[in-house]
């Protein structure tokens, strides 16, 4: 996974950064107000909400988050305070959507992410709060996986071949 930016020689976080999005390695579709990106390396697939979404498209490498936060407002016709943008890149480089992670300014490092997300509640009642999910794919063993004779069961079609789910059982076909 990729590192933090690293600070600069005289011990000051790098608040000037500009994230790039990294697009090596992934395929990203849109649905509905959700963009969904899937990793072919680690094989995760990540949902990201409209906020998000947003943020991850700008991360062209020439932006500050206060850049970001400038097309954010532009796109979603609110002003968006930066933390919102912070927030935002915290998750996308934990799930490694970014070339490289990207440290928060000295006045945001000391926040946890729970105390970063109350900070941006309250001056963000308006624009949603950025959300990036993650899962991880299932195994070609384990997506073809059956319930055995006996298992517990839904569906026949989640039961092993020749047999059907009955009574919530998985038992020999005819």
């Amino acid at each position: 996974m990729a590192s933090y930016q690293k600070e600069n020689g005289d011990g000051a976080r790098a608040s000037g950064a500009r994230p790039r999005a990294r697009a090596e390695g992934l395929v990203a579709r849109e649905v509905a107000d959700e963009t969904l990106v899937y990793d072919l390396e680690s094989h995760r697939a990540v949902c990201l909400n409209k906020t998000a979404a947003l943020v991850w498209r700008s991360c062209d490498g020439r932006k500050t988050a206060k850049g970001i936060a400038r097309t954010l407002g532009e796109e979603l016709g609110e002003a968006v305070p930066e933390e919102v943008v912070w927030l935002a890149l915290d998750q996308l480089g934990r799930d490694g959507l970014l070339e490289t992670r990207v440290a928060r300014p000295e006045a945001l490092a000391g926040l946890s992410r729970r105390e970063l997300i109350r900070r941006v509640s309250l001056a963000a009642a308006i624009v949603a709060l950025p959300l990036v999910t993650s899962i991880v794919a299932p195994t070609p063993a384990q997506a073809a996986s059956c319930v055995p004779t006996g298992g517990a069961c839904t569906l026949s079609a989640e039961c092993c071949p020749n047999n059907v789910c009955v009574g919530n059982v998985c038992v020999g076909g005819p």
